[in-house]
Formats: C-alpha cells, sequence, structure tokens
C-alpha cells in the first residue's frame, strides 16, 4: 500500500491544519513510547528483584507457577485490545509485569555487567531503527511481511530445538531473530505512526496507543533476549 506517511490523505476532507496534525502525531507517538518505556521499567524491575529474592525466584521456578507466568502473557496477547480502555490497560500492566518475572532467571545465567551492556546496545539499536521508521517516507509494509514470516520460521526452529537441544541451532535463532525484531521495530513504528492518520474517536486512538506500545515492548524485549544469547556472558 503506497503512502506517504508523513502526512494526512486529505482527499475529500476539506483543509486540514498540518500543525495542528503534526503536534497530535507528536504527543500521540510520545504516549506510545510512554506505554512501552514504563512497561520496559516495570518488567526490569520485577525481573532484578524476582532474581535477587531467594524465596521468590525459588516461589516461581521451583513449582509449576513457573508455566503460569511464562505462558500468561502469551494468552493476554490474544484477547488484549478487545475490552474497553481501562481493561486493555490493565492487561498490559499484568503482561509486562508476567514478563518481568518470566525473565528474571537472566540474572542468575548471565553477569550483571554484561545484562547492563546488552540492553544499552539494545536500546541503541533499537532507537535508531524506531527513529528510521517514524521519519522514512518508504513504505515498508513490504519488509514488515517478510520479517514476520521469518519470525514464524524461528519459533517454529525455537520449539523444535527444544527436543534437539543444539547449540548451533540456537545461534542461528538468535542472529536472524535480531535480524528480524531489529526490521520489524522499523516496521510497527511505521505502521503505528499510519494508524494515527486515520481519524478515529479518542478512545480508539487510545487504545491503539497501547497496542502500539505492546508491538514495540516485544520487539524490544525480543531482540534484548536474542543479543543477549549471543554476547552475554555466563555467570
Amino acid at each position: 500500500m503506497a503512502q506517504d506517511y508523513t502526512r494526512l490523505n486529505t482527499a475529500g476532507t476539506g483543509a486540514v491544519d498540518q500543525a495542528a496534525l503534526d503536534e497530535g502525531l507528536r504527543s500521540y507517538m510520545l504516549k506510545v513510547y510512554n506505554y512501552m518505556g514504563s512497561g520496559l521499567a516495570l518488567s526490569g524491575a520485577l525481573a532484578a528483584f524476582t532474581a535477587s529474592n531467594e524465596a521468590m525466584f525459588n516461589l516461581v521456578f521451583g513449582t509449576p507457577l513457573q508455566w503460569v507466568v511464562m505462558f500468561l502473557p502469551l494468552g493476554l496477547l490474544f484477547v488484549m485490545g478487545r475490552g474497553s480502555v481501562q481493561t486493555t490497560k490493565i492487561l498490559y500492566w499484568v503482561m509486562v509485569a508476567s514478563f518481568g518475572i518470566s525473565i528474571s532467571y537472566i540474572f542468575k545465567v548471565y553477569t550483571a555487567e554484561s545484562v547492563v551492556r546488552v540492553f544499552f546496545i539494545t536500546a541503541a539499536t533499537f532507537g535508531a531503527m524506531s527513529l528510521w521508521g517514524y521519519t522514512t517516507k518508504k513504505d515498508l509494509s513490504g519488509m514488515g511481511s517478510f520479517m514476520m514470516m521469518g519470525l514464524i520460521g524461528i519459533v517454529i526452529a525455537s520449539i523444535v530445538n527444544i527436543f534437539l537441544g543444539s547449540s548451533m541451532v540456537q545461534m542461528v535463532v538468535s542472529v536472524l531473530g535480531v535480524i528480524i525484531f531489529t526490521g520489524l521495530t522499523a516496521y510497527d513504528t511505521q505502521r503505528i505512526k499510519s494508524e494515527y492518520y486515520h481519524g478515529h474517536d479518542q478512545e480508539v486512538l487510545e487504545k491503539g496507543a497501547i497496542m502500539g506500545a505492546v508491538s514495540l515492548y516485544l520487539n524490544f524485549l525480543n531482540l534484548f533476549m536474542m543479543l543477549l544469547s549471543l554476547l552475554g556472558n555466563r555467570e
């Protein structure tokens, strides 16, 4: 769908105050990034707390509760966005909290220094790609479709590798994952930006901001985990 993503297609709608439109877009994207950043902060805090609290860590990973925190976020993704704005917000915070607890094991597997280092590498990569996705006039929908097919491929490969236990397969999955989630960051940023131009009401835009934050949060988290498996120093 070829389209100039820097402006609203105003055909048939009359004159539009471009300055007001641009200001509204900046406010909308800021809201998306605020939701995403707050979600990452909550996930990180809960991950660090769970890892440092032996009783809580053993409760989660030493009992069937680990399966709940691992699969709860995936279940929430299927229902998120279908209810009211308030319900969507609540489900978002529950999802990021569950993700935070489920990845707390990284502080047991990798050194704290390498976790911090990879986090900043991820942040720099994510920031650069998101900025490109926001500013480019090139339609990235084709790239997005290709990346989604690649995502399905690495999910299948990851499931198969659970039974194979191959370090080589894991390395290939991680390398491809870095490429895929880097590309998806640019694509999703452009997609979120373009959705603002649809002219929906405030409630739809509010829900759209949360769901946009979900997409970017997942891209960041998965990119971080893939880079950590490649660059992290193990304890």
